[in-house]
């Protein structure tokens, strides 16, 4: 895998795949480079059969702290083309990229979480955050506004009160807080964090990809529609999921679960090598 200046990406055996900002000493604040590199990284993950699931986390104390105040804004406001590109680098790895990366994505809040880390946040389909962790809406304090997408997406993932509240006050609140609040799934002791990350990440690289993958996007899409389009909608997606899965995950569940009786959901899981074996034959 290509090596980066600002992040290292880190491959398991059991297709889970690490993305990690990978500048501790600031705390990975997010700096240009840092901008360009995961969105060279998350193009070519995407379509990296060793990635099933992708987890997002910090290097050393903190998940992110934000933007880089000095590298993002201050140095580039004389350079017009340069603040353009890291602006465009920006949104395209936070938002387009990764809530519609085609894997399964897990944000591992380690730790501080301020500002503008709250998109990839909640870009991510899922999210596990330490007790400790420490999340903040910090722009009112330097004079600005939660800027990009920042907004928009606190405002879709929380209740429009608590949204209001830390954007307005800039206070910080903790993981137990963000679970309660549902910015994150839930929350664990630290020490007990990547493996408990870990452990969700390989449960949903045992599941069927093309479903998984329509079935988050089905989720995102439909939260804007009415019930009539969400109807045509899922309908279709269904119909296209028969077509693309190379796995025949419909008709596989089908036979373990009625006729070898080795399937039964939530008590024994579905088994992929199975299916991969018999799609050889």
């Amino acid at each position: 895998m290509k090596e980066y200046e600002t992040i290292k990406i880190v491959q398991e055996d059991d297709g889970v795949t690490w993305l990690i900002f990978n500048r501790p000493e600031k705390r990975n604040a997010m700096s240009p480079q840092l901008h360009a590199d995961c969105n060279d990284a998350l193009k070519h993950l995407a379509t990296d059969p060793r990635t099933r699931v992708l987890i997002v986390t910090g290097a050393g104390e903190a998940f992110c702290a934000g933007q880089d105040l000095k590298l993002f804004f201050r140095e580039n406001d004389s350079n017009p083309a340069a603040r353009f590109e890291a602006g465009e680098n920006s949104h395209s790895w936070r938002w387009q990229r990764l809530s519609k990366f085609p894997k399964a994505t897990i944000a591992m809040v380690n730790g501080f979480c301020f500002g503008g880390a709250f998109t990839q946040l909640i870009a991510c389909d899922l999210a596990i955050a330490a007790d400790e962790a420490t999340f903040g809406l910090s722009e009112i304090n330097w004079g600005i506004i939660p800027g990009g997408v920042v907004s928009w997406n606190v405002v879709n993932a929380l209740n429009t009160r608590d949204a209001m509240f830390y954007a307005i006050t800039g206070d910080t609140f903790d993981g137990k807080q963000a679970a309660k609040m549902g910015l994150v799934n839930y929350s664990v002791p630290k020490d007990q964090l990547r493996e408990e990350t870990l452990k969700l990440a390989r449960r949903l690289a045992q599941k069927n990809p093309a479903t998984l993958r329509y079935t988050k996007d089905g989720i995102r899409a439909v939260r804007g529609m009415t019930e009539a389009q969400a109807q045509d909608y899922l309908a279709a997606k269904s119909d296209a999921l028969r077509f693309v899965d190379q796995e025949g995950g419909r008709e596989e569940s089908l036979k373990q679960f009625l006729d070898e009786k080795v399937f039964r959901p939530g008590l024994e899981n579905y088994d992929r090598k199975r299916a991969a074996e018999r799609k050889k034959k």
